[in-house]
Parts: structure tokens; C-alpha cells; sequence
């Protein structure tokens, strides 16, 4: 079974909003989500669903494998 480490997507997430210059509250905005619910993810305290995390990548621009290795 494969395991996905929620800490280690949000520090990816974290690391590419950081690296584009984006707040938490653009990404969002861009991902029809809170903020609270960026930061939520980018700590691992919150379980996203991968619609979500799908969103966030759109966001970013970048494809969603770049957030889950």
C-alpha cells in the first residue's frame, strides 16, 4: 500500500508558493479554498482531499506528481 506523508505535501506545497512569491492567501484564492486550509495542509494538520491538493497544484502551476514525491 502506498503511504502518503501529509508533512512532506505540505512542505512541497509550502516550498513552491514560497519559490513563486504567492501568500497563502493568493493560492486560496486560486484554489477556491481559505487560507486557514492552506495553512492547515502546508503544517500537515489537516487530511486534504486530493481534489484538493489537484486545486493547489493548478494554483501553482505545476503538475501534482511535483507535490506528492
Amino acid at each position: 500500500m502506498y503511504h502518503l506523508d501529509l508533512k512532506v505535501i505540505g512542505r512541497n506545497i509550502k516550498a513552491e508558493r514560497v519559490r513563486k512569491g504567492f501568500s497563502q492567501e493568493e493560492i486560496a484564492e486560486l484554489a477556491d479554498t481559505t487560507r486557514h486550509t492552506i495553512s492547515m495542509i502546508e503544517t500537515g494538520s489537516q487530511h486534504p482531499k486530493l481534489l484538493s491538493i489537484l486545486k493547489i497544484s493548478n494554483a501553482l502551476g505545476i503538475d501534482i506528481n511535483e507535490l506528492l514525491k
